[in-house]
């Protein structure tokens, strides 16, 4: 506590004997506040994160939701100077974490933050800079939205929501064994004019048609939120339903991209 660092992780780890609001008036009282007056400021915080009048209440009178947000509040209430995120908004429901979401930007600007996070949403609400681990290994760090934008690796396009694909540059297109994609977006056309460049295909899987274009194998279907991920060996294609109810592992299928949904970006 006196080193101005504070935890914030997947579970809320209040202290069961305190209440809601002596939980969050821990840290402000253990540097010396007196003690009605982080009271006060407890029930404050305990408002912000939307639970008003729940002061009097022990953790195990609260949901796994509700906890978490007087973990929050415990956080922030202690004024920290380094704060580390360990995905602490898994435990919210979807309305939840945006509203948490957009407060931890608010309060925590100024503040040196280091989240870690499978979410791109918290990676572009929360952080300035992205660096994208795997193994141990940094394989891609800079500006979160140029990283989002131009995944290096395929880790990092699922983190983005996108596909991603390697291939190389031939006639001005993306060359990928029989596929080839052309694009739109003029960087991406630099790029490929460059005879032989080693380029990354990227686009999101609501870009990818099925019906035309090259023939792909399917290798399995995964069920998203809105409809159904048909991963072909050249790619995915997201679809609603109904298309993919005749749609079966090891079924051939016809696949393309429209040009103003791809770019390129150098591979290595």
């Amino acid at each position: 506590m006196h080193r101005g660092i504070v935890l914030l992780g997947q579970e809320a780890r209040l202290f069961p004997h305190l209440t809601a609001r002596e939980n969050v008036a821990f840290g402000p009282r253990a540097a010396g506040m007196p003690a009605s007056v982080a009271r006060a400021e407890a029930d404050e915080w305990l408002a912000r994160v939307g639970l008003p009048g729940t002061g009097d209440r022990r953790p195990a009178q609260l949901s796994g939701g509700e906890q978490q947000r007087v973990a929050v509040a415990r956080a922030l209430s202690a004024e920290p100077r380094v704060v580390l995120l360990d995905e602490p908004l898994v435990a919210l429901d979807a309305v939840t974490a945006s509203e948490i979401r957009a407060m931890l930007r608010e309060r925590l600007a100024g503040v040196t933050t280091v989240a870690v996070t499978h979410d791109a949403v918290d990676a572009a609400a929360l952080a300035d800079r992205l660096v994208i681990v795997e193994r141990g290994r940094v394989t891609q760090q800079g500006p979160v939205r140029e990283v989002l934008a131009a995944p290096a690796t395929d880790v990092a396009a699922r983190i983005a929501g996108l596909e991603r694909l390697e291939g190389e540059a031939r006639g001005g297109a993306f060359v990928r064994g029989e596929l080839s994609l052309a694009s739109t977006d003029p960087a991406s056309r630099a790029l490929a004019a460059t005879e032989g460049r080693a380029l990354a295909a990227v686009f999101p899987a609501s870009a990818m048609r099925l019906g035309e274009g090259i023939a792909a194998r399917v290798s399995h279907l995964e069920p998203t939120p809105t409809g159904v991920r048909v991963v072909t060996d050249h790619g995915a294609a997201e679809v609603p339903p109904v298309e993919a109810s005749s749609i079966r592992p090891g079924h051939v299928v016809r696949v393309s991209v429209a040009p103003d949904r791809v770019r390129f970006v150098a591979a290595s």
